[in-house]
């Protein structure tokens, strides 16, 4: 991403009226995006960002893509869709237990949007980032006779030979994940088919959860050195915890009565339906009982509840078993990206 244009540091002060077919590229970048510029990325005016990594840490590097219509609602606000954007790919740092750095975003406009969208999508971008601590570093952007199309490169670091992998949970292990589960599901279903019940100020909660998820970032890094194998439930609570299972060649069982779920749970079958929905961005990770009171010293500094919902035995893939202890038939293990 690079700019020819001095920024223009008042985000948002455009004619709602221009479409993004007007101004071009560089006008863009520069009016929206280059006042979100951090250090190394010379204010989008060059072709790349140069960084430095620290002394003694490992860079992360992950990549995620939404496209309206299919990740995202064509109505859903232009503010809260960057938010999310750069929260999932946060997401998925902490689930390595890294810290982030900065990120690169490309961006693909539908010709006919209106500036005015990208003018609040860039202040959106500006308060995530902002509460996140990482700044732009570059990109691309560019015009589409198609659905938007939005891509976001998150770096991350962490000391070296710290990260936490997919592939370490052994039989013994306890199974645990953070927060609760299925908020974001039932939201979608509010805003998406017009899911009614429940009090007003959890559906609120619920709707909140969807747009703007919040990554687990210092509840990752604290479990550095503690979590065995670690995962964010990006997918699905079940669909993420089979990714665990077949990179640590090992079989997964959780109890359902144990895994802490959204209030408005009822609203999409309970339990059995907040396991698979997906869009939560929990941790879910293992880890061996005895480390138990440090991971809940960790949570608890994290201003996050841990829960203990399973463990890890001899085998392959995931069971899910009722109070009585009997398997739960679970139809489909969460959303497929094909």
């Amino acid at each position: 991403m690079s700019a020819r244009n001095p920024a223009d540091p008042a985000l948002g002060k455009v004619s709602e009226q221009v479409s993004v077919s007007g101004p071009g590229e560089f006008d863009l970048i520069a009016r929206y995006f280059a006042p979100l510029a951090g250090p190394g990325a010379f204010g989008l005016g060059d072709d790349a960002a140069v960084l430095t990594p620290t002394s003694g840490q490992q860079l992360v590097f992950t990549a995620d893509a939404i496209i309206s219509g299919v990740h995202f609602l064509v109505d859903d606000p232009a503010a809260d869709v960057a938010a999310k954007l750069l929260a999932v790919n946060l997401s998925d740092l902490a689930a390595m237990g890294a810290k982030g750095v900065g990120y690169l975003i490309t961006t693909a406009w539908p010709r006919a949007l209106d500036e005015g969208w990208i003018a609040t999508f860039a202040q959106g971008l500006a308060e995530a980032q902002a509460a996140y601590a990482v700044a732009l570093l570059g990109g691309d952007t560019v015009a589409t006779d198609g659905p938007m199309c939005l891509s976001l490169t998150a770096i991350g670091e962490l000391p070296i030979d710290t990260a936490l992998r997919r592939n370490g949970a052994r039989p013994g292990d306890h199974i645990y994940v953070s927060g609760r589960i299925g908020d974001a599901g039932v939201g979608l279903r509010i805003l998406r088919d017009g899911l009614l019940g429940g009090p007003a100020a959890d559906r609120l909660m619920a709707v909140k959860r969807y747009h703007r998820p919040r990554p687990r970032l210092a509840l990752g890094r604290s479990l550095r050195g503690l979590a065995s194998a670690c995962i964010d439930v990006s997918d699905g609570l079940v669909a993420d915890l089979t990714h665990l299972s077949n990179r640590s060649c090992a079989r997964m069982v959780i109890e359902l009565a144990r895994v802490p779920i959204s209030p408005l749970a009822d609203l999409i079958g309970g339990a059995a339906g907040a396991i698979v929905a997906g869009d939560d961005y929990e941790l879910l990770f293992t880890a061996l009982p005895a480390d138990e009171t440090r991971l809940l010293a960790a949570a608890s500094a994290a201003a996050l509840a841990v829960t203990c919902i399973g463990q890890v035995v001899e085998g392959e893939g995931v069971e899910v078993l009722d109070q009585a202890g009997n398997a739960v038939v679970i139809d489909h293990g969460g959303y497929r990206h094909f």
